[in-house]
């Protein structure tokens, strides 16, 4: 438990990082994350046991260097919050590409959905979309209160309205029917209720079906999108692609297994900015032997 002493320290790095200059930081955290994978934890492990279901047939030295990469963005993720939560508007903008394949100007355009992916840098990308444009960005509440405070206070210090993800559906409908964007993730395991087991690399994991029940109740289209670590230590990428056709469709289970099928493909394009630290076969279909 991080006490007030921690987290005021905390902060306060958080802070220093901000004004820091980024290949600077990213360099840090790149060095911590080598030198805290090399001590056991059990992230380590939950690391490797995902990449090994996920990514069959490589050797043991090809699955130690997957991972040790990840570890390092991880960390570096993490070390890189200075800047996400406490630089200024310039300085995200200045670090961020953005390339769209919508109009994110459009007037009247119809509800939407903005379905984003845990990788690594997911979170500046929503902040540099906020810097431009109104939108409500759903949040899972965190164990420590304080930390849960800060991250969205943070994130939604530029306008983003900030909803936690328990709220009503109803309230999450009359944003997106009023013109306001709300940007979600959907691939993470949050328990059984309200989801269905469809493959993710070919093993079943527990997916979210409340992307397409929200889009049919809002009538709303589903806009993926992708923030990337670009090479060189020379900031991040967000793409934001096109709508998805047809989505949702007449089953939530086909809308489940689309959105896998389309983050894989993401994945593989940077396997190692994916967030394999988590737990995405917690649960497991009945009959099913844990994995962790």
């Amino acid at each position: 438990m991080l006490g007030r002493l921690g987290f005021a320290t905390l902060v306060a790095l958080l802070r220093v990082f901000s004004v820091l200059p980024y290949g600077l930081v990213a360099r840090f955290g790149s060095v911590l994350g080598t030198m805290l994978y090399a001590l056991p934890s059990s992230r380590k492990h939950i690391v490797l046991v995902n990449l090994r279901l996920c990514f069959p047939g490589k050797s043991d030295a090809e699955y130690e260097v997957l991972a040790r990469n990840h570890f390092r963005h991880v960390i570096r993720s993490y070390v890189e919050r200075g800047v996400q939560w406490f630089g200024s508007e310039k300085s995200i903008r200045n670090l961020v590409q953005i390339e769209s394949r919508i109009d994110l100007e459009e007037k009247h355009a119809v509800p939407t959905i903005f379905l984003g992916f845990h990788f690594v840098s997911v979170e500046v990308g929503c902040i540099l979309y906020s810097t431009q444009l109104p939108a409500a960005s759903l949040y899972t509440r965190m164990s420590n209160a304080r930390m849960c405070d800060l991250a969205k206070r943070q994130r939604g210090r530029f306008g983003a309205e900030m909803v936690e993800r328990s709220t009503s559906a109803r309230k999450i409908v009359g944003l997106l029917r009023s013109g306001i964007p709300v940007m979600l993730a959907a691939d993470m395991d949050h328990g059984i209720q309200n989801s269905v087991f469809v493959p993710f690399f070919g093993v079943p994991a527990c997916t979210l079906t409340s992307v397409s029940r929200l889009a049919r109740l809002a009538g709303a289209r589903v806009v993926p999108f992708v923030t990337e670590v670009l090479p060189d230590y020379r900031g991040y990428k967000l793409t934001i692609f096109e709508p998805f056709s047809g989505f949702p469709s007449e089953s939530e289970t086909l809308d489940a297994r689309r959105m896998n099928e389309f983050l894989e493909t993401q994945i593989r394009k940077c396997p190692e900015q994916y967030y394999w630290v988590h737990r995405r076969f917690k649960n497991r279909p009945p009959g099913v032997p844990g994995v962790y």
